[in-house]
């Protein structure tokens, strides 16, 4: 597909693959380009950051919000929801309910697409992040805390209904296929000709043995958790594209870790929260013998208005690493890297129509085994057996309603008793 006239949206453009799709796709000359972010200031700035780049007369529009949740919840953390029991019920009902128009237009994504209306979607959001990082096994401490308190003693009745209606708003394949439906429909609504995602490994290509993780488990579970649903993600894509009214689906997944956005000296910040310094003197130090306790009273002291600074690279959305972390994970044979521009020359060479070899959607048509002319065949020859069967039994083999959903055996009803009264 041509990209030169065309209005395009950039979900995720504030980052590290983001910024660096928008800066191809301007080269090509759209009508429109649209750039969203989690947060408002991300936006702006992105879109700030390529007016000042490119001499292009092309509109460059931001926009901002949580397409993973309704409308109605924008600019809410995920804390801030899951701590109050209208949010919850909100978010639950989301994930769980049937997939309804009411559900469909109270979606964000939803009416962010039905506002621009974009011919090419690139989403760079790192969906299986979002969805995995909410940690359902710290989530299920939190409720077995909670069931058993309630099971000996049972006056915690309000407190476990809050842990159990938190695990519910953490599942993760209900969230993922939701997701899936609400992404599908917009882009059909919106007549989106072309869907690209830019996915995960979860590991930057290394295996089950991969030493960078989230806990002293390895692999973590967390970590675990981003492959899988990257890769359920990749197969309800994969069905997408396989969807007669549904857009042109791609999806690009590097498998190295990917940098990088900046080199610097500066405050070194954990999320949006710079780190602190603390101080133990030597007098309140932890004393080595007996038992070790393992919530030992806190003798250090907050530095006054001191935080940490050094030398970091700023990776992105992978976060930023010191010159030892870096050079560990971008090794040979560790994770290694690829370059956002790499990424985002193949992302617009797939838009066109070229063949790069690194459509995971098409490397999997390709690999899967469809259809073949002898089972064709073979179809023909049980066919005919079950006739011949029919006839000798005197019986008509209509329906069981074994094969899903009830609306099929009523139809093959129907037409049975047609062709009975037709004869």
């Amino acid at each position: 597909m041509e990209i030169q006239g065309k209005k395009v949206m950039v979900l995720g453009g504030w980052g590290l693959v983001g910024m660096a799709i928008c800066r191809k796709i301007l080269k090509e000359e759209p009508s429109e380009l649209i750039v969203t972010s989690l947060n408002e200031e991300e936006a702006l700035e992105a879109v700030e950051k390529l007016k000042k780049e490119t001499r292009s007369k092309v509109q460059i529009v931001p926009a901002w919000g949580n397409i993973f949740v309704r409308d109605s919840m924008q600019g809410l953390s995920r804390t801030e929801i899951l701590e109050n029991p209208q949010y919850r019920q909100w978010l639950i009902e989301d994930i769980l309910e049937d997939f309804s128009d009411e559900v469909l237009h109270r979606s964000h994504l939803f009416q962010l697409l039905d506002k621009f209306k974009p011919h090419i979607l690139i989403d760079c959001v790192n969906s299986a992040t979002a969805v995995a990082y909410q940690d359902v096994f710290t989530g299920y401490y939190n409720l077995k805390r909670e069931l058993n308190n309630f099971k000996e003693q049972g006056d915690n009745r309000e407190s476990f209904i809050h842990e159990v209606e938190k695990i519910l708003c953490t599942l993760y394949i209900p969230q993922l296929i939701r997701h899936v439906q609400i992404l599908y429909e917009s882009m059909r609504r919106s007549k989106t000709a072309v869907y690209v995602k830019i996915g995960t490994s979860g590991t930057g290509g290394m295996g089950l043995n991969i030493p960078y993780t989230h806990s002293e488990e390895r692999p973590s579970r967390v970590l675990l958790s981003k492959s899988s649903v990257a890769g359920a993600h990749t197969m309800l894509l994969f069905l997408m594209a396989r969807t007669p009214d549904a857009p042109i689906t791609k999806e690009i997944k590097p498998t190295a870790a990917i940098a990088w956005k900046k080199i610097d000296y500066g405050v070194i910040k954990k999320g949006s929260r710079p780190i602190e310094l603390y101080d133990c003197p030597p007098e309140k130090a932890l004393k080595l013998d007996g038992i070790l306790h393992l919530k030992e009273p806190q003798n250090w002291v907050k530095l006054d208005e001191k935080v940490l600074k050094s030398v970091y690279i700023d990776t992105g959305e992978n976060g930023i690493f010191s010159f030892g972390e870096f050079s560990a994970i971008s090794s040979i044979e560790q994770m290694e890297l690829i370059t956002p521009e790499e990424i985002a020359k193949v992302v617009v060479y797939e838009i066109k129509g070229g063949n790069t070899g690194h459509d995971i959607i098409n490397a999997l048509d390709n690999a899967t085994m469809g259809p073949t002319y002898r089972a064709g065949i073979m179809r023909h020859a049980a066919i005919k057996k079950m006739k011949q069967l029919m006839d000798k039994h005197h019986c008509d083999s209509v329906a069981f309603e074994l094969l899903g959903p009830p609306r099929l055996s009523k139809l093959l009803y129907e037409a049975y008793l047609f062709r009975q009264t037709c004869r």
